[in-house]
């Protein structure tokens, strides 16, 4: 990629990121605007408003992917799956790209499909062994965890207006929910 190409790229994700944080849904057309370059620029780069948040979401599931990662050296298998329930939610409050990505009937990139299976192989992992440990209840999986972590993002940004209001709901709302997981 040409060194302009690359730096009007950039510039693209970096708008689409102020945008999706700020909880403005992403067009492309304003995108471009923002951006100052014409829309065919962005739409080379993102044909559609699905490719262009998943690679706004790209980093975040990389970084959810490592926390899985180091849970799953954690000794204890409740608390590797709660610490990483919990680091997940506080996630998913800090960048809504997640939720939005994860809650997703289809994913558009290749990339995010990787992402995204790895992230579930990881989490399932950290259930199963929290199951096997007894701590877990056995009619449970990763499938039925996945849209009640998102419901619970979407409960805490809906029904609090600042960050930390946000944080203290969504971890309220998680705990409510690991009581009803724990056998």
């Amino acid at each position: 990629m040409r060194k302009d190409a690359a730096r009007n790229r950039q510039r693209i994700v970096d708008v689409a990121r102020q945008l999706v944080d700020d909880g403005t849904p992403l067009q492309l057309n304003d995108v471009a605007r923002l951006v100052g370059v014409g829309v065919a620029t962005v739409y080379r780069h993102f044909p559609t408003p699905e490719t262009l948040m998943e690679t706004v979401a790209a980093p975040g599931l990389e970084g959810l992917i490592a926390r899985a990662e180091q849970a799953l050296t954690e000794e204890d298998p409740w608390k590797a799956l709660t610490g990483f329930l919990g680091i997940t939610l506080e996630a998913q409050l800090a960048d809504p790209s997640l939720t939005i990505v994860r809650s997703a009937p289809e994913r558009v990139l290749d990339r995010t499909e990787e992402l995204t299976a790895a992230l579930d192989l990881l989490a399932g992992r950290l259930l199963d062994r929290a199951r096997e440990a007894g701590v877990v209840r056995g009619v449970v999986t990763w499938d039925d965890l996945l849209p009640l972590m998102c419901g619970i993002a979407f409960a805490a940004n809906v029904h609090a207006d600042d960050e930390e209001a946000r944080l203290e709901s969504g971890r309220r709302y998680l705990e409510v929910m690991l009581k009803g997981l724990r056998s």
